[in-house]
């Protein structure tokens, strides 16, 4: 997983502590924007629907339903994915 923070890779062996930091910022990796059912769009932005409601997303949690998110993507990747956006929406408000 990447941290939510500094983005860089923290490698998760077993599992992630209630109290770990990450090496690069020393932030909290048991947190919502770490977790993999963290959804911005879903209803207290968690998929796990069985899951309390966590206030503060960046700070660490006793969530038993936490699970690493996988590796974002690049950079590169959500550049291009912005542009081809943006170039959609422009076409679709294209005033003639």
């Amino acid at each position: 997983m990447n941290c939510f923070h500094c983005g860089r890779a923290v490698e998760v062996k077993e599992r992630v502590g209630f109290r770990d930091t990450c090496a690069g910022c020393d932030r909290p990796l048991h947190v919502c924007l770490n977790c993999e059912f963290y959804e911005s769009s879903y209803n207290n932005q968690c998929r796990e629907p069985q899951a309390e409601r966590v206030v503060d997303k960046d700070r660490f949690n006793f969530c038993d339903y936490f699970a690493p998110a996988r590796a974002a993507p690049s950079a590169a990747a959500r550049t291009v994915a912005a542009s081809v956006g943006r170039a959609k929406l422009e076409a679709l408000f294209k005033r003639k």
